[in-house]
């Protein structure tokens, strides 16, 4: 069918590399710097929830209305920055959203009931949204010039930075308040924008032969715009199954380990950070694995492994036994998210990375209310085993649509 053969060709673009571009090198590392300081920023802010829910005062369901401020903040400026990328690019919009995210961190710790910390996450949710899109986009189009599939690569700055991020929050737990801590990782986070914005705006965005083709294409002609969009569609609920595991974890695995497994402030810290070292070394090898295996073969079997280790993570009687399980699922969920991004971006560009994003973030928008309804019911461990559903669901769409993706081998 010409149209399958269409996408499967989008799906398989990065076949012969080009030799080394200090250009392109310089861009990588600027990309690769917003990634690292997003989920530096984001772990920054998940290790004080515990102080933060403690200082307004908030149930569990209370909370986890006010969690979805962050969610609703993202699904609603995803949009509406993929067309900011078209008309003014996808590097500026990186660095503007970025500041916006440092900016917005320090005002979590300033409010003193769930309602008003329901009302900054819009904020901080809105950046942040924002930042995943633009510098999404960015990613795309610098692995086109690449003609390698390192989506995991950045994505693995995000999750490096979720770790050092998280362990650095279990560090200071005792001895910062969350606004002083909030505050200085606002200072770092200008710091990282005003540096890395630099190169990125020095540095174009790359344009390849390719990519021009491809746009060409993603014009309306009837029915092959619909199978495309329809595509992106089915990216985008993979990528929903997995950030709801992520936006799970966030939120509600320190919780998890002090109120049902009595862990204190420094270990369940701990806990996401050896999920979030799990998800960095499980993308840090996702390029290779994507090369050796394909996206399908990838995306399954991240989806099997992600289950089986959040049901031992919420199911664990024992704090190193659950942490055995957020490392497990760690490595299932790493790959997922960033192939479908990928895969989304190369199909739709912007407009695709945003559409796929904004599906994918639904799964963050009914995570926290979802999890804190269903804790308040029958218990956090239950509610937690709702990520495990999720990830066979994402297991399950990938081998049903298995044909799409089995060209991934390079």
């Amino acid at each position: 069918m010409p149209t399958l053969n269409k996408i499967r060709a989008a799906l398989t673009t990065h076949r012969d590399p080009l030799p080394a571009d200090p250009h392109l090198t310089r861009l990588r590392i600027a990309v690769t710097a917003f990634f690292a300081m997003d989920g530096f920023l984001f772990a920054g802010w998940v290790v004080r929830i515990p102080a933060i829910k403690a200082q307004t005062g908030a149930g569990a369901g209370a909370l986890g209305l006010a969690l979805l401020g962050v969610s609703a903040g993202a699904v609603a400026f995803m949009m509406i920055t993929g067309r900011l990328c078209r008309r003014f690019g996808s590097h500026t919009v990186t660095t503007a959203s970025a500041a916006a995210l440092a900016l917005s961190i320090v005002l979590p710790p300033l409010t003193h009931s769930a309602t008003a910390l329901g009302l900054v996450l819009l904020v901080f949710g809105a950046a942040y949204g924002s930042l995943n899109v633009a510098m999404n986009s960015a990613a795309v189009d610098l692995i086109s010039a690449l003609r390698r599939p390192v989506m995991p690569s950045f994505h693995a700055a995000f999750s490096l930075g979720g770790m050092l991020g998280a362990g650095l929050g279990g560090l200071v737990a005792g001895s910062l308040s969350a606004t002083v801590h909030l505050t200085l990782l606002a200072g770092l986070g200008l710091l990282v924008t005003a540096v890395a914005g630099r190169s990125l705006r020095t540095h174009p965005a790359p344009v390849v032969p390719e990519q021009r083709a491809a746009a060409e294409e993603s014009r309306p002609r009837g029915g092959h715009e619909g199978r495309g969009r329809r595509l992106v569609v089915v990216f985008g609920l993979i990528a929903l199954c997995t950030a709801y595991g992520e936006g799970a974890m966030a939120d509600w695995g320190a919780l998890h380990l002090t109120q049902d497994l009595a862990a204190g402030p420094g270990t369940a810290a701990a806990g996401y950070a050896v999920f979030a070292l799990a998800m960095t070394l499980g993308r840090l090898s996702g390029t290779a694995v994507v090369q050796r295996f394909g996206a399908a073969r990838a995306l399954i079997a991240g989806g099997t492994t992600a289950t089986a280790g959040m049901l031992l993570g919420a199911l664990a009687p024992t704090v190193w036994a659950a942490g055995a399980g957020f490392a497990v699922a760690g490595l299932g969920l790493a790959n997922i998210f960033p192939i479908a991004i990928a895969r989304a971006g190369e199909t739709g560009g912007p407009d695709g990375v945003a559409v796929a994003s904004t599906v994918g973030y639904g799964g963050m928008l009914l995570g926290p209310p979802a999890i804190g309804f269903l804790a308040e019911a029958a218990g956090l461990p239950l509610a937690l085993t709702t990520v495990a559903l999720l990830a066979a669901v994402a297991a399950g769409i990938a081998y049903a649509t298995r044909g799409a993706h089995h060209t991934g081998r390079r």
